[in-house]
């Protein structure tokens, strides 16, 4: 399955019915009066958000969603029919902007919510809703309000609680495969990965999910490489891992290209808690090991860590540091959660 994480589509709820001018025609009877039936209301346009989706490939090849139009009136009092919705799902981390991409309308974050996005129409009154005292055979019913239409941008954001950020060859690949199951594309050349991807790791009993995106080059924010538009899946994470490679010439030169692109993009994710870790320390040696170690140092202002996929040495340091991360930023979260007021 292609990975997709943005879309552009049309969206237009149902016209109302038209009410109906009928009046009681029967045998025998004297006085028949209006019974003209009101039309149906037009169907609405909603977005549900689902936990079996993790792309927005569906909407690459259908673009057009049309809800149902409500049915007209009929005689003998008959009201029209209801349109029929249309319901566009989409995965946990949607979010659903205006036309201009900006606007934000919703962001769905948990299977299950939905939100209305173009309600139908009115149905139209028959001649039956118009009969007074005065005017017993009224001979005007009301046509049925048209629909909403617009279009809207689909917006992926994929959910998980540390991401993997750093050049091309870095490693992350090879990290993310090494932690958990997933599967993604390894080779020596850069750009390997072009699409996010999503895995969960097993750590002393717990899971976390972690989420691997393109590496960044140096004017990604500009446009260059792949650009930076893949951060927004790590805009949500609680943590950050940043590898730095270890076999390059200047670890804190790489270092500072990565977190200027990253202030580039947002300075929401810029200030999120990052772990910083020099990768591949199976290809150094020990002298070489330390100098890198301390020059790294000496850019992130911190101690990083070191470790290599390869080998596994320094990996389950590394999920410790970030499972530690994740874990006060959920009890932060719980305690900054309403409690229920007390009730004997």
């Amino acid at each position: 399955m292609k990975f997709l994480d943005q879309a552009k589509v049309y969206i237009r709820s149902g016209d109302g019915g038209a009410g109906c001018v009928s009046f009681r025609r029967e045998k025998f009877i004297e006085f028949g009066g209006p019974d003209g039936g009101d039309g149906g209301r037009g169907g609405d346009v909603w977005v549900e958000c689902v936990a079996n989706l993790n792309t927005l490939i569906d909407y690459r090849y259908q673009q057009h969603f049309k809800a149902g139009r409500g049915m007209h009136g009929m005689g003998r009092n008959r009201a029209g029919a209801r349109g029929a919705d249309v319901v566009l799902k989409v995965p946990a981390g949607t979010q659903i902007f205006a036309e201009d991409n900006e606007t934000l309308l919703a962001d769905l974050t948990k299977p299950g919510q939905r939100v209305c996005l173009a309600r139908g129409g009115n149905g139209g009154f028959g001649n039956a809703h118009f009969k007074t005292a005065t005017n017993q055979a009224p001979r005007r019913a009301n046509p049925g309000q048209e629909g909403q239409e617009m279009w809207i941008w689909l917006r992926l954001k994929l959910i998980a609680d540390a991401g993997l950020v750093g050049l091309p060859n870095a490693g992350k690949s090879t990290f993310l495969a090494t932690v958990t199951a997933a599967r993604p594309k390894i080779a020596d050349y850069p750009f390997t990965t072009l699409y996010p991807g999503l895995g969960v790791v097993s750590l002393d009993g717990q899971e976390f999910v972690l989420a691997d995106i393109p590496g960044l080059i140096e004017g990604a924010h500009e446009g260059l490489g792949l650009g930076d538009r893949f951060l927004g899946h790590v805009e949500r994470c609680r943590v950050l891992l940043h590898l730095v490679d270890g076999t390059q010439e200047d670890v804190a030169e790489a270092y500072r290209v990565v977190q200027d692109e990253l202030a580039a993009y947002s300075d929401a994710l810029a200030a999120k808690p990052q772990v910083v870790a020099l990768s591949k320390i199976d290809a150094l040696d020990a002298e070489t090991r330390r100098r890198k170690l301390d020059e790294l140092a000496a850019a992130c202002q911190g101690r990083p860590l070191m470790l290599s996929a390869a080998s596994g040495e320094g990996v389950t340091e590394a999920l410790r540091a970030l499972r530690a991360v994740i874990d006060d930023a959920r009890r932060a979260d719980e305690e900054a959660r309403p409690r229920p007021a007390w009730t004997p």
